[in-house]
């Protein structure tokens, strides 16, 4: 078994025009402060990463490794959620995606698409560059809108869509397999993975490549009532990154896991700063440490109620609380046998 890393902090939700969040040395300075030993990094701000200079400079990946290792911290992993999203996107939510992209490709899809997947592509390269072994991502999707079966879905919709889906991600997958680093998909709505059977789907329409991985984030199963224990039983193997976001379901007599078009604060399902939720978070971290889980325990603030400063700095001591430090001896070793094979066969009779 491996001890957890950590406590980790994704930086998208604190990032902004204000110091300390509008500059790298501010932001590192703010995370390692408060506790944190990694940072996981989006990628589409300049002012922290240069993407494509990471991915085709060494010496700029060194010297970025540097400056965050000069504040006590190191990257966890690279994160393209934003890039991934726009590899498959349905023309429903063309208006609203565009906003992820440069403004020279909104309104063309096909342009906006073949960038994404080139951003995926420096991330594979940079994140090799920096010696990182697993990185973040959404899937996109093309079925979201589909996935209550009304009007009844033709046959043979869904397996195309992951088909499609699959042929999308096949070549960026190559590119992270050659770089060495494993592509972790946050299981999460909207997305066309987004719990065990589409993760399973969409893994069997890729042959079950090697670096099809999962980035766990139990707060998107509360919200689906799926059972975020177990899954962690099903899919250990492949689970290459982890986000520590609480959660919380209360449904009512007006609504349920659907939500009602509420606003966050008024949903039955909404997510929590850490320790202010529902998730068995003790358990969760029993069990990926039983699992030799070698990743890093990131937390991902999200709060409809809580401030993100508060949070964060919680959120640090809660995430190093529960990281067990694993043993490296058997409880009962004190009344261990002297043994070889004699003895053995021995005492079985033989």
């Amino acid at each position: 078994m491996t001890t957890i890393q950590g406590p980790a902090v994704f930086l998208a939700q604190f990032i902004g025009d204000e110091a300390p969040f509008n500059s790298l040395d501010g932001i590192c300075k703010w995370a390692a402060d408060l506790g944190f030993k990694g940072i996981q990094m989006p990628t589409l701000d300049t002012r922290f990463i240069d993407l494509q200079k990471a991915a085709e400079s060494k010496t700029y990946a060194d010297e970025l490794k540097g400056t965050i290792a000069s504040y006590g911290l190191e990257i966890t992993e690279l994160s393209t959620h934003l890039q991934g999203q726009l590899v498959a996107v349905h023309p429903a939510y063309d208006d609203f995606f565009d906003a992820f992209a440069p403004k020279n490709v909104h309104g063309n899809s096909k342009a906006r698409q073949e960038w994404a997947v080139q951003q995926l592509k420096y991330a594979a390269k940079a994140s090799n560059n920096l010696g990182l072994n697993a990185h973040a991502t959404f899937s996109g999707s093309l079925l979201w809108q589909y996935f209550h079966p009304w009007p009844q879905r033709p046959p043979g919709l869904v397996e195309d869509g992951f088909a499609e889906l699959a042929k999308r991600w096949l070549p960026i997958l190559n590119e992270f397999d050659q770089n060495g680093v494993d592509l972790c998909y946050e299981i999460h709505p909207g997305e066309d993975l987004f719990d065990g059977e589409t993760y399973e789907m969409f893994l069997k329409a890729v042959n079950n490549h090697s670096r099809a991985c999962i980035l766990y984030d139990p707060s998107h199963f509360v919200l689906q009532q799926l059972d975020y224990i177990q899954y962690i039983d099903f899919y250990h193997e492949r689970i290459k990154a982890f986000h520590v976001k609480d959660a919380e379901f209360n449904p009512t007599g007006k609504q349920g896991t659907f939500g009602g078009y509420q606003s966050w604060a008024n949903r039955a399902g909404r997510y929590r700063s850490p320790g202010d939720g529902q998730i068995d978070f003790k358990t969760i971290f029993s069990k990926l440490a039983q699992y030799d889980y070698k990743g890093w325990a990131v937390m991902e603030w999200e709060c409809c109620i809580k401030n993100q400063e508060d949070g964060a700095r919680e959120g640090a001591e809660f995430i190093k609380n529960h990281i067990i430090k694993v043993t490296d001896k058997a409880f009962d070793d004190f009344a261990a046998v002297e043994t070889n094979k004699a003895f053995n066969m021995k005492n079985l009779g033989l």
